[in-house]
């Protein structure tokens, strides 16, 4: 933890840093900051800031620039801030409209939430893991493979290749999707998989036991994969990355719905930010600041913003925090 001063003076310079992109001098953080002390005593505060890994000095003569690890505790010790009554407004009219169907609103909130962000912008749709299922069908797609086929109540349909550790038999394959049907109509993926746990040996021939237990965990595993993934506003890369490698990066990224799952995907429903390496991708100029949304009987949903590691904070998390709970109340509503 920073003592008061010091911590004033990375906020000044990472805030600073944000609005221009050039390395940051004592004297624009005296004026940033409106701190009443000498540029000496930012010259020193900066030195111990560089000291623990928080800033940077590009080149001898040049200003500072805040390292991941600055934004990091920036970022854990700054606010949200107040977003304008247009910016608000302009949210609360967005999930007053009229929507038709979930996958509709969805793709439609990534574009809301890019356009007032001026980030890229991802939604992650809920899974089928809360949803209650019509049932689950099997399919023999040759030797000891299977296409394990879930539908819910609302209609939506997930499909998953199983493969077994021998080859079943028609006959197997019929009692299996029996099984199957009566464990999984009207219960969620959980639910289900917890059933057919509890089926015996005199319930149920060994061989048939594999089968059904094999295509429940597989189901079970693929919970998250069931998601729908929105992504909205690539558009503003280019304006985002000087660097035309990250540019290509984060294209790359965002065209591949696992990758997008994973930037995004964060235990817990809180808001998260994740900054550099915490993604799990060293050297990569890139940030993602996301939160929960509870999609009523859905369950739960995410959504979020992809920027560079020099992002608007504290606007952002409002925002995203802001069309969170309004997707939300629409959901739930």
């Amino acid at each position: 933890m920073l003592d008061d001063r010091p911590s004033q003076v990375l906020q000044a310079l990472v805030e600073e840093y944000i609005a221009t992109g050039q390395p940051v001098s004592s004297q624009t953080i005296l004026e940033r900051s409106g701190l009443k002390v000498s540029s000496a005593t930012v010259r020193n505060d900066l030195a111990k800031l560089e000291s623990y890994g928080f800033v940077a000095q590009p080149h001898t003569s040049a200003g500072r620039v805040p390292t991941p690890q600055g934004y990091r505790y920036y970022v854990d010790h700054c606010s949200p801030a107040r977003l304008r009554s247009a910016t608000r407004a302009r949210i609360e009219s967005f999930f007053t409209d009229v929507h038709h169907g979930l996958s509709k609103l969805l793709k439609d909130t990534s574009g809301l939430l890019s356009e007032i962000s001026h980030y890229p912008a991802v939604v992650l749709g809920p899974g089928l893991g809360a949803e209650s299922l019509r049932g689950v069908h099997i399919v023999h797609l040759g030797a000891n493979t299977l296409l394990a086929v879930s539908v819910a109540e609302s209609g939506r349909v997930s499909q998953e290749i199983v493969r077994l550790t021998f080859d079943p038999s028609p006959n197997e394959l019929d009692e299996a999707e029996v099984l199957l049907a009566r464990a999984y109509a009207g219960k969620s993926l959980e639910d289900g998989e917890s059933v057919i746990k509890t089926l015996t040996d005199g319930e149920a021939s060994d061989r048939l036991l594999r089968i059904v237990r094999t295509v429940a965990a597989r189901l079970r595993r693929s919970e998250e994969s069931t998601s729908d993934v929105y992504v909205g506003g690539q558009g503003h890369l280019a304006a985002l990355w000087e660097d035309l490698a990250n540019v290509s990066l984060v294209l790359g990224l965002l065209s591949q719905e696992a990758a997008v799952r994973d930037l995004i995907s964060e235990p817990g429903d809180g808001t998260a930010v994740r900054i550099g390496s915490e993604l799990d991708m060293d050297g990569v100029d890139l940030a993602v600041v996301s939160t929960a949304y509870e999609a009523g009987e859905h369950g739960l949903g995410r959504v979020g913003v992809i920027g560079p590691m020099r992002m608007d904070y504290r606007r952002t998390i409002r925002i995203v925090e802001e069309v969170g709970d309004g997707l939300a109340d629409s959901l739930g509503s």
